[in-house]
């Protein structure tokens, strides 16, 4: 085996270089040789590196000027304190620092270390291990990269790193003493932790940054710079290029027309592209924590476009994001929306009822509507209702239930003095839950490399973020995640009646997610018990987003289903049959066996046609509102 550097000697080897680099035109170290020890940097290289320096310099003194002028703007989203006092209250629950702990930590760290040096040729085992094909014990997709195998000492860094992740996971698993929610909150706060603590993430210990800034004389760090101060400016991570997308010209094209307002939603009608359209209407309920274009998102991924072309009349409620106005809005007011939208729409094309679809947050109140009109004896109202990857039971809703403890609680209620919660806390919160994709991931590549963010209309969506009304908020996460209300008959009012779920008999449609971690397909898959009527559920491939918006024109995953009556959702998957693809045909032949009546698409189907007077084309303006 070839000669390998010692890995202690030359540990810090490019660390230094690029150390000296960076500082030498502020030091005055202007000889190349003695601030390199590389012969063959010359004057070229130098200015390169004095400009970079210069440029890091200028782009904080510019973002310290700024922040003086208003010192306040960033404390809720930024405040340090917040992940100490996180990392101390972990700390104090781990047994990391128990002696024995730490002894069995150490013994097994040294057999690691020992293993890796000895692949190397370096080390007790120099001569049992030695090898040209480097395999190391542990593999993780943020060491893929050749470079932390090719040098020992970010083997062992990295190696290291996997180790001690795996312990302290480990020791969450094992401490005894804890409820089970209290258990689930270690388990999320020691991933968050081990995440946030990845060698990955700092450059003098990621050997990809290190060559790409040494390649670049530092522009990866002066372009990472940028990046970062503009998400400090806006107060939330970039995962997408802000400029790449306009709603109206890119995203959200179908057209229609916004035919009803209130100050809460805005109601868009889309055009038919079919002579004859199924006599029932749709309206969707999209979760007012994210915009309505996730089901917009361009011509080939477009579930309304598509539902358009299979003849249907499409509504789409457009929800108003939160301002000082809304402080008073509660749940009540988002299900007495969805009734008024509903209503509008039946008066608006002159039918007894209309099909629904509530996604989300919109489908767990969409559970709530249904069960207020049984009560007051209304459910002709509405036909049929779809639900996407929606919620009523909440006992198993997920890592969400990390957030409704009373702590938690009282910290969203501290972030919204003005009676809404920013949406950049909620984009926050959502992204820890894969801290690792939509942190990590674009700290490494758009900070610390430099690169330039995708044009990805998803990600786009991902962090076109809402506000929300901070009294709904407070009620839907106490009542719901914490107290799970919802379930228990005649636990809730809405409007001054009580309402059980056990009443609804409309015909429904319930779509999960296999790997959904925001709504689990186990919680979603509740809902099927708590209604009396007809219930079709559907297993879909894929998440919270993708298992949803999976057009058949991508011949993409797969979905589930079963006839039989399965009593569990393991027993719907033993016996469930598989079929590849999209679930959306499926759902049309459903929809259309509960009315297949069919009208021609003329007069106020055609919104803005003659004598139709509407307000202004899709998408709207509350869908532009930040």
């Amino acid at each position: 085996m070839a000669e390998t550097p010692d890995p202690f000697t030359n540990l810090y080897e490019q660390p230094a270089k690029l150390m000296r680099a960076l500082f030498a035109p502020m030091t005055g170290a202007m000889d190349p040789a003695a601030m390199t020890g590389d012969q063959s940097m010359g004057p070229e290289d130098m200015q390169a590196w004095a400009e970079s320096s210069a440029q890091l310099q200028a782009l904080w003194a510019q973002f310290q000027t700024e922040q003086m002028s208003n010192p306040q703007a960033l404390v809720p989203y930024f405040d340090p304190s917040r992940w100490i006092a996180l990392a101390s209250d972990w700390y104090k629950q781990m047994p990391i620092a128990q002696a024995e702990q730490q002894q069995a930590l150490w013994d097994e760290g040294m057999k690691l270390w020992s293993d890796v040096l000895g692949q190397y040729g370096l080390g007790p085992k120099a001569t049992d291990s030695a090898t040209d094909d480097i395999e190391l014990p542990r593999k993780d997709r943020r060491f893929a990269d050749e470079k932390w195998r090719a040098h020992p000492a970010y083997a062992l860094i990295h190696q290291t790193y996997l180790f001690l992740a795996e312990r302290v996971e480990q020791m969450a698993d094992d401490i005894t003493g804890l409820s089970p929610q209290q258990r689930e909150q270690l388990r999320f706060t020691t991933r968050a932790l081990t995440e946030a603590a990845s060698p990955a993430n700092f450059p003098l210990l990621n050997p990809v940054v290190m060559e790409r800034t040494l390649e670049t004389h530092g522009q990866n760090l002066v372009k990472g710079m940028e990046h970062l101060l503009a998400d400090m400016r806006r107060g939330q991570l970039s995962h997408s290029d802000a400029d790449a997308f306009t709603l109206g010209e890119n995203i959200a094209t179908t057209p229609g027309k916004v035919v009803y307002e209130t100050p809460l939603y805005q109601l868009i009608q889309y055009n038919p592209s079919t002579d004859e359209v199924l006599s029932t209407p749709l309206v969707i309920f999209p979760p007012w924590i994210n915009r309505f274009y996730i089901l917009d998102l361009n011509e080939k991924k477009s579930f309304v476009k598509w539902a358009v072309e299979q003849g249907v009349t499409v509504f789409m409620v457009s929800w108003k994001s939160a301002d000082a106005s809304m402080k008073d809005v509660v749940w009540d007011d988002y299900v007495k929306a969805q009734i008024d939208a509903i209503d509008q729409i039946r008066e608006r094309l002159d039918v007894p009822s209309v099909h629904t679809i509530g996604y989300c947050v919109a489908g767990t109140t969409l559970a709530a509507t249904l069960a207020l009109l049984h009560r007051r004896g209304e459910e002709h109202r509405v036909k049929s209702a779809t639900f996407f990857t929606a919620q009523v039971d909440f006992e198993k809703a997920g890592e969400l239930l990390n957030f409704v403890d009373d702590q938690q609680l009282g910290t969203v209620k501290a972030l919204s003095p003005d009676g809404y919660l920013d949406g950049r806390y909620m984009a926050a919160t959502f992204n820890l839950l894969r801290g690792t994709d939509l942190i990590w991931n674009y700290v490494v590549n758009n900070y610390l490399l430099g690169e330039e963010y995708p044009a990805f209309d998803l990600l786009h969506w991902n962090g076109d973020v809402t506000n929300l009304p901070a009294k709904w908020h407070q009620q839907y996460l106490r009542d719901l995640y914490r107290d799970n209300l919802l379930v228990k008959a005649d636990a809730l009012s809405i409007d001054g009646t009580s309402i059980d779920l056990g009443l609804v008999e409309t015909p429904t449609y319930v779509q999960a997610g296999k790997e959904d971690h925001i709504a689990p397909a186990e919680s979603v898959w509740r809902m099927t018990e708590q209604f009396s009527g007809p219930v079709k559920f559907i297993l879909a491939g894929s998440g919270h987003i993708a298992g949803v918006v999976n057009p058949p024109s991508s011949g993409k995953y797969q979905y589930w289903t079963n006839d039989a009556e399965p009593r569990t959702l393991a027993d719907f998957r033993e016996t469930a049959e598989e079929h590849p693809g999209s679930w959306w045909p499926d759902w049309i032949e459903w929809l259309r066996s509960q009315d297949a009546t069919t009208v021609p698409a003329t007069g106020k189907r055609k919104p803005g046609s003659k004598g139709d007077k509407t307000i202004e084309d899709a998408p709207g303006r509350y869908v532009m509102t930040r």
